[in-house]
């Protein structure tokens, strides 16, 4: 069948013809390395790498072959099996705030579970997250995450219905990189305040010197947990995450993407004393009471393990960031050319173009980028093979010289549509 004939039979059945995560304009029918396919038979260069988990690249034989020995032996039992525990032995070892592991699904469900393990351990209610942060589906999540109306913090506005009055009520919003900010909320609501979530590097904008540090400070002074959402840059930035990177310790920090290999697997990672509230006969009624059909599958704990082996060897994160920083001076050799006004905002280990002059500091700098032009570019990358999210571009180990020099092929023709 073509791509036009399976877009039809989407749109005949899901909710505007797609899941919810991508393009519903493209199928993508195979993976290999560092290329997709779509139904058409189109081959891309591919910089989404499924939205991140694919760091080796696709289809890594030594991931496959772990998998498929598993496989043999069962494919979930809901039930303790060893490659859970031996994963989460790794995370305890890579991640600096990890003495505990809890295994859920997905990177937003960990996010959600993170938030209610805060308020059991603190007693209190109220998060504060930051405006433009994403942190999955939950109802608090949805909160100032993209607003089309900007509102005064620390005020939040829904990203979307269906969500109680009563749980905005409990949000409070600051801007990212604005420590002055956050203290003047926290002195108004100090009391009242479980945590503070944030992604260390939050979409593609760098936390500032000393920004994350503060955030530390605060916390510890105040008795606030601090959460890293490192569902993203968890073994991406380092292997550590973004807290060996930045060298800053959260009490809580959550995980995905790389640590399933490619299935579906995430993770609440912390300090014993509040990891102890998933323990009924520790904490009583302060139990967060949290269990899952596939939590912990030992499929996507083979696939990580093997995965996070892997990244151990060869001095596969100097060759990561070497590649992202290749691709970065690509990008810079074209536009430089053209008089546009761009950033390149982000880590060498993911990062993307944003057509401004503006410093990206915050959710409100990164509205002043060009969005027409964006979509322009984007646009003729695709069509010249080159396949990435519209907001970020993912460096994969799989990356070689052809597809470098294929990319920079596109890039050349992209900044010429422009």
């Amino acid at each position: 069948m073509t791509q036009q004939q399976w877009i039809e039979r989407a749109q005949a059945i899901l909710p505007a013809g797609g899941l919810g995560n991508f393009d519903p304009g493209i199928f993508i029918r195979e993976g290999k390395g560092s290329r997709v396919w779509d139904e058409n038979g189109k081959e891309f260069v591919d910089y989404l790498i499924g939205s991140g988990p694919m760091l080796l690249g696709h289809g890594h034989p030594e991931v496959l072959d772990a998998v498929n020995s598993q496989l043999s032996k069962g494919m979930t039992f809901f039930a303790n099996n060893s490659a859970s525990v031996e994963l989460a032995e790794e995370i305890c070892r890579a991640v600096p705030c990890a003495e505990q592991v809890r295994y859920v699904t997905s990177g937003g469900e960990a996010d959600m579970y993170a938030l209610r393990l805060a308020r059991a351990f603190t007693g209190r209610n109220k998060i504060l997250k930051f405006e433009g942060g994403y942190h999955g589906m939950s109802a608090e999540a949805q909160m100032s995450l993209a607003p089309k109306k900007l509102a005064n913090f620390p005020q939040a506005v829904p990203d979307s219905a269906g969500i109680p009055d009563g749980v905005r009520d409990e949000m409070l919003i600051a801007p990212f990189n604005d420590i002055e900010s956050v203290k003047a909320i926290l002195d108004q609501y100090e009391n009242e305040v479980a945590a503070i979530i944030v992604e260390p590097l939050q979409r593609v904008i760098p936390p500032q010197p000393g920004f994350l540090q503060a955030l530390r400070d605060e916390c510890t002074s105040r008795s606030i947990v601090l959460i890293f959402d490192e569902i993203v840059t968890g073994f991406r930035l380092s292997y550590g995450g973004a807290q060996e990177r930045y060298g800053v310790i959260p009490d809580i920090c959550t995980l995905g993407k790389i640590i399933g290999g490619g299935f579906p697997l995430a993770a609440i990672v912390g300090k014993n004393t509040i990891m102890d509230h998933f323990d009924n006969a520790k904490t009583g009624d302060r139990y967060l009471m949290q269990l899952g059909t596939l939590s912990g599958n030992p499929v996507a704990a083979v696939a990580g393990l093997k995965t996070m082996e892997i990244l151990r060897r060869d001095n596969n994160y100097e060759k990561l960031i070497d590649i992202g920083q290749q691709l970065m001076n690509l990008i810079s050799e074209q536009l430089d050319k053209t008089g546009h006004a761009y950033q390149l905002s982000g880590d060498p280990t993911l990062f993307d173009v944003v057509f401004t002059e503006v410093k990206q500091l915050d959710y409100r700098t990164s509205m002043t980028a060009d969005t027409e032009k964006n979509t322009k570019f984007n646009k003729a990358l695709r069509e010249q093979g080159i396949f990435k999210s519209p907001t970020k571009l993912y460096p994969s180990l799989a990356i070689n010289d052809d597809d470098l020099q294929i990319t920079r092929d596109a890039l050349e023709y992209a900044v010429g549509k422009l």
